[in-house]
């Protein structure tokens, strides 16, 4: 029997060191390298399997899915989970993912699905006390708190079905030919493949619940976002209600899909309309507020755009953002003062995009331009307007993806006019406006400002 060795590995990024050291070469992370005992590599008896080859030209049905009757996770899921696929959610500590995954069991196994629930933080009592506080109690849900793959890999040979597996979480995992200590890059690699493998060999899906980090990435090698069909990150503040579920990876769906729910008694309610909620405290005649016509996924959502301008104090001039990128509005601060004679540069800035929500679209220069325009000269913007587009560093405004569903969100709730891009000659067809709402074509940020008198 071949002897196990001992290696250093980085528990932040997953790098192996030839030995201890206090910081981390590759990832610059300090005290994050502990020492792991590696497996010995299995010999293999006999000669290397065959490879089996298959041309481009072979159809193949699509992958059933498990739709969980919860519309905005199938939302970002694609339509559901698929059999054989594995999917990681990762978000902070008590932001609801235990929740949501619960509700979402529950629901497939009152459809008649077979659905195990294993945890390693909680016990069953806990899971069946938070049941009864969702009303999911009488639903046939198979529970188990264990942290011992050996176990889980036993019973799941033993069950004669199974349609979801739900790990929470997979650091607490722990495989039994590694001597590390749950957690470590080594426990949660080896933990990882094997779940992912069983759920491809016996077809059934499996969902891994990760910790993250302080900067917000899922806790342990990066190699596990590989390994995985689709990556979930559930996002919200603890000052607001709803929460955000994201996907930044889906083999089976689209990438930038997002889900809104609210957290309620009763656990997580699907938000249908999130634009009404967004703006459910806006105020209108204010100065420094703007609504953004934006776009999450395939999905058109409005959010108000807030602006405050204050006199400086002397020394460098603050710039506070939230929800938005700093670097952008450094470079719209530049574009308004070059291009349109605004002067900024000795005021202190604050921006917020209201709600929590963070918006990564250029998309939202048009209306960031309107709330800071609008702070300057102390007149608040129409209340019943939309802004949207995108602005370059000569000025002009850029056309911009899916206005047509933009407008469309707009005028479903009641609003009366849209400043959007001017649409140019060899730009295709112009966006309909629905019914009721005036469209302002803007080709510079001279025309907006000029509104406000700058």
């Amino acid at each position: 029997m071949a002897k196990s060795q001992t290696r250093f590995v980085c528990q932040a990024c997953g790098a192996i060191a030839p030995r201890w050291a206090g910081k981390c070469e590759a990832c610059g992370a300090w005290n994050s390298i502990a020492e792991e005992t590696a497996a010995p590599a299995p010999t293999r008896r006999g000669g290397a399997p065959a490879l089996a080859i298959a041309g481009l030209d072979s159809i193949a049905a699509p992958p059933p899915r498990l739709p969980t009757t919860l519309t905005e996770l199938d939302r970002v899921l694609g339509g559901g989970f698929v059999a054989g696929s594995a999917v990681l959610v990762g978000g902070d500590p008590g932001i609801g993912k235990s929740t949501l995954l619960l509700q979402a069991a529950a629901r497939l196994a009152a459809c008649g699905r077979a659905v195990l629930y294993v945890s390693g933080e909680e016990s069953v009592d806990q899971i069946q006390l938070r049941a009864r506080r969702l009303a999911v109690q009488a639903a046939p849900l198979q529970l188990a708190a264990s942290g011992d793959l050996a176990a889980i890999r036993a019973h799941v040979g033993a069950s004669p079905s199974l349609d979801l597996l739900i790990i929470d979480s997979i650091q607490t995992m722990a495989v039994d030919t590694l001597e590390s200590a749950p957690g470590t890059v080594g426990q949660v690699r080896a933990a990882g493949f094997e779940l992912i493998r069983m759920a491809k060999t016996r077809g059934f899906a499996v969902v891994l619940v990760g910790h993250v980090t302080k900067d917000g990435a899922v806790a342990g090698p990066r190699v596990l976002e590989h390994m995985v069909d689709a990556v979930l990150y559930f996002e919200g503040d603890r000052g607001h209600q709803f929460r955000i579920l994201r996907g930044v990876k889906n083999r089976f769906g689209a990438t930038d899909e997002i889900g809104v729910f609210e957290m309620t008694e009763r656990g997580l309610a699907e938000v249908t309309n999130p634009s009404a909620l967004f703006l459910a405290e806006r105020r209108g005649h204010v100065a420094g507020s703007a609504v953004f016509a934006g776009l999450e996924g395939s999905r058109p959502m409005l959010l108000e755009v807030q602006a405050l301008l204050a006199n400086g104090q002397g020394g460098v001039p603050r710039r506070a953002v939230v929800g938005w990128d700093s670097g952008r509005l450094a470079m719209l601060l530049a574009v308004l003062e070059s291009r349109c004679g605004l002067r900024l540069g000795n005021h202190d800035i604050y921006l917020n995009v209201a709600g929590g929500l963070r918006i990564a679209e250029p998309a939202a220069d048009l209306a960031v331009a309107a709330a800071l325009a609008s702070a300057a000269a102390g007149q608040p913007t129409s209340p019943d307007e939309v802004f949207f587009g995108e602005i370059g560093l000569s000025g002009e405004i850029r056309q911009v993806a899916q206005a047509e569903a933009r407008l469309k969100e707009a005028a479903k709730l009641g609003f009366a006019a849209a400043s959007l891009p001017r649409r140019v000659a060899r730009g295709g067809a112009k966006p309909l406006a629905p019914e009721g709402l005036r469209l302002t074509e803007l080709g510079h940020l001279t025309e907006l400002t000029a509104r406000f008198g700058e």
